[in-house]
């Protein structure tokens, strides 16, 4: 009875907002003029919502684990909701602009992000990699090294997704694990898409601003390869340190011994038309759009999402369940994904619009220190990127600091070649500072803990892991490279 009026009292509350919203759509639908937010006009007090589901995120899975995990759904929708209130009942900002900025931002970025990641964790999921593997050294270096090749080419998503559950299973006898799956979190859910659009949504973002295509692979090659190859030589060595002090050796039980064999090969093909559906949305542009509450929606972009969604129905309908179960495949993982994501999405709109306020915005400090007399301070660039897609989604940052520049596309590639290499390389390489910084991440650690591994808190990675091995290896990085 009481979750019965937990639930109608849920519906009762939001009733009136989506009433509200709906109506003020129809009264902008048919509108060229949309009510965007000025930047300029906001102080820095209306980041507290993003800042506040940051510390929800980082917080309670300390303090109040099990509150969490029943309620993060509550906490994302408190933070959002407040912020949107807010919005709505200010003078300044008002129904209209909040309603246009929601809609903005969920149809433009948030459907888009979560179809995408919702696809290819459905098609990866229905593929199974069986057969006996030890966490061995080598062997997790390999597993590893494999995943950072295929993300630029799956996505840091699918290869994440792909490969997170053999990784488990070859280490499921280990007694020091953790680092295996932060590395893992490192290199295939992270810096291993650096190569192409379709690696991170960043880099897709410039493909779509007019970047070629195979520009970031040549630009992003040498400064990818120093990043991964140090970190698998670091990872390889911490492993063997831990593998040495493996209370009882690892061997193979002679009865579980088996080949290594791939099921579910047919999403194989459904993770290429993934990919493909990605590239026809940047290549195909008939030139046609439609107009849906002051918001701009391109047919390439609406024909992309309806073949993820296909794609990921039609992954749902062939692929046997009995694979699904050995891969121990859940909705769980997606379910958090999509509800902190909403809360970082809507919270994350002032956020955005006062730093593409640039000079006249409350941080005009930062941007002030992005260029001098000379031109762009690439390595302010790469650093103030990377910090910032640390906090924020590294996609909508990656794209504020590619604006500020006020080059176009082909400036950039070739006049300022290095400007765009210290963004680029900031957005994809410092997501995986935090859970939060790239999708991802937040995916593969609820994977993981589904999995019994005690995953690092939000500053327990951070501090342990990110400041300690990453930092210095950016220091060199921009030392060599910038």
């Amino acid at each position: 009875m009481n979750t019965k009026f937990q639930k109608s009292s849920s519906v009762m509350v939001r009733i009136p907002i989506i009433l509200g919203i709906l109506s003020e759509f129809l009264s902008a639908a048919g509108t060229e003029a949309a009510p965007h937010l000025e930047g300029s006009m906001l102080s820095i007090y209306w980041v507290i919502p993003f800042a506040g589901i940051l510390l929800s995120i980082a917080l309670f899975p300390l303090v109040a684990p099990r509150f969490w995990h029943r309620h993060y759904g509550k906490v994302s929708f408190l933070w959002s909701s407040g912020l949107l209130l807010g919005m709505v009942f200010s003078e300044q900002i008002g129904l209209r602009v909040a309603v246009y900025e929601l809609l903005h931002v969920g149809l433009l970025e948030y459907v888009p992000f979560i179809l995408l990641l919702l696809s290819l964790f459905t098609v990866s999921g229905g593929i199974y990699l069986s057969g006996t593997l030890l966490g061995t050294p080598i062997v997790n270096t390999g597993i590893i090294l494999i995943g950072t090749v295929l993300a630029s080419w799956m996505g840091t998503t699918g290869a994440a997704i792909l490969l997170i559950r053999p990784l488990m299973r070859a280490n499921k006898k280990r007694t020091f694990k953790v680092h295996t799956i932060v590395f893992f979190i490192f290199l295939v859910a992270n810096i291993g898409g650096s190569l192409t659009p379709l690696g991170d949504p960043p880099l897709f973002l410039g493909f779509l601003e007019g970047v070629d295509f195979f520009w970031t692979t040549s630009a992003m090659f040498l400064p990818m390869l120093f990043m991964a190859g140090t970190l698998l030589v670091i990872y390889y060595g911490m492993d063997s340190f831990y593998y040495a002090k493996e209370p009882v050796p690892l061997t193979h039980d002679s009865e579980e011994s088996e080949k290594l064999k791939i099921s579910g090969g047919v999403n194989f093909l459904l993770l290429g038309g993934i990919l493909g559906s990605v590239i026809l949305s940047g290549f195909w542009d008939p030139h046609i759009e439609f107009l849906f509450g002051g918001v701009h929606l391109k047919l390439q972009n609406i024909v992309r999402d309806v073949l993820l969604l296909t794609i990921t129905i039609v992954s749902l309908k062939i692929t046997s369940q009995s694979i699904r179960d050995a891969n121990e495949f859940t909705w769980e993982p997606i379910r958090e994904v999509a509800k902190l994501f909403a809360g970082i999405f809507t919270t994350i709109i002032p956020a955005i619009a006062i730093l593409k306020a640039g000079e006249n915005g409350s941080l005009s400090f930062l941007i002030q220190s992005l260029s001098n007399e000379n031109g762009p301070v690439n390595m302010m660039y790469f650093w103030l990127t990377g910090i910032l897609s640390s906090f924020l989604d590294n996609a909508p940052t990656y794209l504020v600091f590619f604006n500020s520049t006020g080059q176009s596309a082909s400036e950039l590639m070739t006049t300022y070649h290095n400007t765009l290499m210290a963004i680029s390389a900031g957005a994809v390489f410092m997501g995986a500072n935090t859970y939060i910084g790239n999708a991802p991440n937040f995916m593969v650690k609820s994977i993981a803990e589904s999995g019994g591994i005690r995953m690092p808190s939000f500053f327990g990675y951070f501090f342990r892991y990110a400041v300690v091995i990453l930092f210095p290896l950016y220091i060199i990085w921009s030392v060599i490279f910038l």
